[in-house]
C-alpha cells in the first residue's frame, strides 16, 4: 500500500491525483522514446505548466501554486511513483525558480517565474564544471564587469535541463582569490552571443532527462542579472538553498524505495521456483522484510524533515543526514530487489533494472554522500 504522508491533506491528495494522471498518462507511455533521444519533448514543459505542476510553491503572484514545498514533493513522488522520471521538473520548480524568489529583484521575478511556471522558460542551474565538483569556491568560471554588463567565460558539465533550459543560473567568480565571497550567481538567458551548448551527456542511468555540456565564450549580460544585493554572495545562496535541493532528492529516494517492494512483493508473489512462489522462500521473505523496514524507517524520517521545514526548522545537517541516508538506502534496498528478480532484473524491459541505473546518481548530484557526512560530521 502506498505511503501518505503525515503532513498530507485533501488539497494534496487532489493534485496527487492530479499528477499521478498527467505523469501516468503523459510521460509514462514515452519514457522509451525519450531515453533514447535523451530528452524529453519540449511540448511536454508547456502542458505540465497547463495543468499547473510547475513552480507549485512559488507565490501567485509570479505565476506559481501559491503552495509550499509539500507540494513540490506530492508530484516528486507521483513522478516516481508512475515511473516517468525524464521530466526534470525538480530542479526547474523546487531549485532554479527558488534561486529567483529567493534572491531576484521584482524585476527579475516578474520577468522569469511566470514564464517558467507555465512552461515557456526551463532552467537549469550551472554549478559543477569539469574539473571542479564538490569544491564551489574553487570555480574557474568569470563573470567579468564592463560597464553595464558582466562578460563570462568559462564551462559547466553534468547540467541537468541543460539541453532544453532557456535559462540558466551561472555560478561565477566576481572575485579574485578562492574565498566563498568571490562567487557570484548570475542568471543567463540561452539566446546571448557567445553562450553554446556541447554533448547531450550519454549516462548509464536516467537516459531521458537531459544532462548537458554548457560553454560561456564571453557571453555579455547586463548587471541587472545578478541574483542578490550585491557581487560575492554566490557561496551563501547556494548553501541557503542547497537543504531543499537535498530534500527533494530524499524525496525521490523514499518514493523509490516504496516503488522497489512493492514492485518486488507483486513479482515474487507471482513468480514460481521449485513447485512455489519465489516469496515462499525464507531468503525472500528476510529480504523483503529488510527492505520493507527500511521503507518504513525512511519514510518516517523524511516526513519529520518536511514538517521541519515547513517550520522553518531543518537546518543542514539534518538535510544532509536525509539526502546521504536515504539514497543510500535506495540504492541498497533497490540493488536487493533486483537480486529477487534474477536474471529478468538485469533485462532493460523491467523497470527495476533502470531503477536501478537511474539511482545511483543519487548519491553523487546534490553533494556527494562523502560531502554530506562532512557537513555531519562538523556539527558533531
Amino acid at each position: 500500500m502506498a505511503h501518505r504522508s503525515s503532513w498530507m491533506n485533501d488539497d494534496l491528495d487532489a493534485l496527487a491525483d492530479l499528477a499521478r494522471r498527467f505523469f501516468d498518462k503523459e510521460c509514462a507511455p514515452h519514457e522509451e522514446r525519450w531515453g533514447r533521444q535523451q530528452h524529453v519533448d519540449r511540448e511536454i514543459w508547456n502542458r505540465a505548466g497547463e495543468l499547473g505542476l510547475l513552480c507549485l510553491s512559488i507565490p501567485e503572484e509570479y505565476g506559481g501554486g501559491g503552495g509550499d514545498f509539500r507540494h513540490e514533493a506530492v508530484v516528486a513522488i507521483e513522478q516516481v511513483r508512475a515511473l516517468a522520471p525524464s521530466l526534470g521538473n525538480p530542479v526547474h520548480s523546487t531549485i532554479i525558480a527558488h534561486y529567483i524568489n529567493g534572491y531576484g529583484t521584482e524585476e527579475q521575478k516578474r520577468a522569469w517565474l511566470p514564464k517558467m511556471a507555465s512552461g515557456e522558460i526551463v532552467g537549469a542551474i550551472g554549478m559543477t564544471e569539469p574539473g571542479t565538483g564538490s569544491d564551489l569556491q574553487n570555480i574557474k568560471t568569470k563573470a567579468v564587469a564592463d560597464g553595464d554588463e558582466y562578460v563570462i567565460s568559462g564551462a559547466k558539465t553534468f547540467i541537468s535541463n541543460g539541453l532544453l533550459a532557456d535559462l540558466v543560473i551561472v555560478a561565477a567568480k566576481t572575485g579574485e582569490g578562492k574565498g566563498a565571497d568571490t562567487v557570484s550567481l548570475i542568471v543567463v538567458e540561452t539566446d546571448r552571443a557567445g553562450f553554446r551548448r556541447g554533448r547531450n551527456l550519454r549516462k548509464i542511468g536516467q537516459h531521458g532527462q537531459d544532462t548537458c555540456e554548457l560553454f560561456f565564450d564571453e557571453v555579455r549580460v547586463p548587471k541587472s542579472n545578478l541574483l542578490g544585493t550585491a557581487e560575492g554572495l554566490g557561496f551563501i545562496q547556494l548553501m541557503q538553498q542547497l537543504p531543499q535541493e537535498r530534500l527533494i532528492l530524499a524525496v525521490a529516494a523514499a518514493a523509490t524505495i516504496e516503488t522497489a517492494v512493492e514492485m518486488t512483493l507483486a513479482y515474487t508473489k507471482e513468480r514460481e521456483a521449485f513447485g512455489k512462489p519465489i516469496l515462499n522462500f525464507q531468503n525472500t521473505q528476510f529480504t523483503l522484510a529488510e527492505a520493507d523496514t527500511i521503507k518504513s524507517v525512511g519514510w518516517a524520517f523524511l516526513d519529520d524533515c518536511v514538517a521541519k521545514h515547513q517550520r522553518g526548522e531543518l537546518d543542514i545537517p539534518t538535510a544532509a543526514k536525509a539526502k546521504w541516508w536515504l539514497t543510500e538506502q535506495q540504492c541498497k534496498v533497490v540493488d536487493e530487489c533486483l537480486q529477487l528478480f534474477g536474471g529478468y532484473g538485469y533485462m532493460e524491459e523491467y523497470p527495476i533494472s533502470r531503477m536501478y541505473t537511474d539511482s545511483r546518481i543519487q548519491k553523487i548530484y546534490g553533494g556527494t554522500n562523502e560531502i554530506m557526512k562532512l557537513i555531519i560530521g562538523r556539527g558533531l
